[in-house]
């Protein structure tokens, strides 16, 4: 874990340098000039779950003065939101976890979410303020990457989880297709 987590910083570490070089992108693949809730709808039809994301991006007020990288910007708000509160899940089951398989299931997964809410997505977050789609979808997407693994890691066991790692995994689908939606 621990030579995992300093590869993991160092990777960390030349993204963010390599994002203060390099000049951020603001333009965007053809989307039709729309305004309010008919951009929400062009942006959410363009999404693999398009009824989560109109309900999480008309949830937020400042959604219908968005533009297409603050609707990028609201839908990987709730993303963060939602793994935070996961993590959260995780550490009130461990203490109330006997099962020594489940335990060692919601301590992975606790490994996995940690780096997520206090790294991956709040860079993510940043560079997406300053423009830089690509490292933003590559955070976003990690996210995806590690609720599945977490799923996963259950084996045979019911998982607890399942519904929180699939919304994890489907809010972040969402905001990577926003994102795709731009160049950069």
């Amino acid at each position: 874990m621990s030579s995992s987590l300093s590869r993991f910083s160092t990777l960390l570490l030349f993204l963010h340098v390599a994002l203060l070089i390099a000049p951020p992108t603001t333009q965007f693949f053809f989307l039709p000039l729309a305004k309010g809730s008919d951009l929400i709808q062009t942006t959410c039809k363009k999404t693999p779950h398009y009824n989560l994301c109109l309900s999480t991006l008309q949830s937020n007020p400042d959604s219908s003065n968005a533009d297409v990288p603050g609707l990028a910007l609201i839908a990987s708000d709730a993303l963060l939101a939602n793994a935070s509160d996961t993590l959260d899940y995780i550490h009130g089951l461990l203490k109330q976890s006997p099962e020594v398989h489940l335990q060692k299931a919601l301590a992975n997964c606790a490994e996995l979410y940690i780096p997520i809410v206090k790294f991956s997505l709040p860079q993510a977050i940043e560079a997406l303020r300053n423009g830089h789609f690509g490292f933003a979808k590559y955070g976003i997407s990690d996210a995806a990457k590690e609720a599945e693994a977490c799923e996963k890691g259950f084996g045979g066991v019911k998982s607890p989880l399942t519904d929180r790692n699939a919304l994890v995994n489907d809010l972040s689908g969402v905001a990577v297709a926003i994102l795709n939606l731009l160049k950069g």
